[in-house]
């Protein structure tokens, strides 16, 4: 795993929370297109699609009222191996990602398997602006106003069965899309397609969506685009990208980076800064567009709504 510094950025870099909310008002006030035709037996969300915006959005529960991050940040550095390994390769490479037609299978574990296509996804589900912390192993975070649903939405419209434990789900493999896939370049640095794992009653949790949008806009697609995972108790790496598959499995599946190097990386990734990564501390972390590092909050700082899900477990075991 290659680790680059991060950018100095200046207080000029972070958008103001005001102004943000403001233009989003402006947008509210607008005409909404209409969502057209419902898939049969889908609620119809409140927001809806105008353009690359979202209209009609409501804020979230959860969501901490902390300055965000900007815009520029969120969207020039970040992790997305498939399309490099810098920081800021994503951004540099992720056009080619076509995020057109897009299609969500969920199936394994469950009475009624299904196909989602990504139109019906933004049409039919709850969208709400939820704006969360995002914390990475590399001791830096953001945070970031996605636009997303509960996970647990999806899964309970696909019926799990008794024997559906835990989640797992893949990112697309398409070497011609993401260079990074492609062997001979960088493509033997992960087994391919990144996969990511929860339990149940984690994907269930009303923290944990499927972000669709940020900024009140459509994903970027260095950002995971069209649809990926958010898990705001856990290390960034969990919040899997350009999702296309989800199964209900009855064993734990193995997620990538902890096949990759299980010494580092374990599959429950809970933030805990009493539990050093092998190279560096996690006790402190530098929030992108703070000069200064503050101290790592237990659980990410979501201890009163999650620590229950892991009563009686050692929390040194929960890396």
């Amino acid at each position: 795993m290659i680790i680059r510094r991060t950018r100095d950025l200046t207080d000029n870099d972070v958008t103001d929370p005001a102004l943000y909310h403001d233009r989003r008002r402006f947008i509210q006030s607008g005409f909404a297109l209409a969502a057209g035709a419902l898939v049969p037996g889908f609620d119809a969300a409140a927001a809806t699609l105008d353009g690359d915006k979202f209209v009609d959005l409501e804020s979230g529960p959860y969501s901490t009222d902390e300055e965000l991050t900007s815009h520029q940040a969120i969207t020039t550095y970040n992790n997305f191996y498939e399309f490099g390994l810098g920081k800021e390769d994503p951004a540099r490479y992720a056009d080619s990602l076509r995020t057109r037609p897009w299609e969500v299978v969920v199936e394994g574990e469950c009475h009624k398997p299904a196909t989602f296509d990504i139109e019906d996804i933004l049409a039919d589900f709850d969208m709400q602006e939820r704006i969360y912390r995002l914390r990475c192993v590399e001791a830096w975070s953001m945070v970031v106003p996605w636009v997303g649903f509960e996970l647990g939405a999806l899964i309970k419209r696909v019926e799990p069965t008794m024997n559906a434990k835990y989640v797992e789900f893949l990112t697309l493999h398409d070497p011609e899309q993401m260079p990074n896939q492609r062997r001979g370049l960088f493509g033997t640095v992960l087994d391919w397609p990144y996969r990511e794992g929860l339990r149940m009653d984690e994907a269930m949790h009303p923290l944990t969506i499927l972000a669709t949008g940020l900024y009140g806009e459509v994903l970027p697609k260095q950002n995971g685009a069209p649809i990926r995972l958010v898990v705001p108790w856990k290390y960034g790496f969990k919040s899997i990208k350009s999702i296309v598959s989800i199964r209900l499995v009855e064993e734990q599946p193995l997620n990538t980076w902890q096949q990759q190097a299980p010494r580092e990386y374990g599959f429950y990734a809970n933030v805990n800064p009493e539990v050093d990564h092998p190279r560096w501390s996690q006790a402190r972390e530098r929030r992108i567009g703070e000069l200064l590092r503050r101290d790592t909050l237990p659980f990410n700082g979501y201890a009163d709504q999650v620590a229950s899900l892991y009563n009686g477990m050692d929390p040194k075991t929960l890396y």
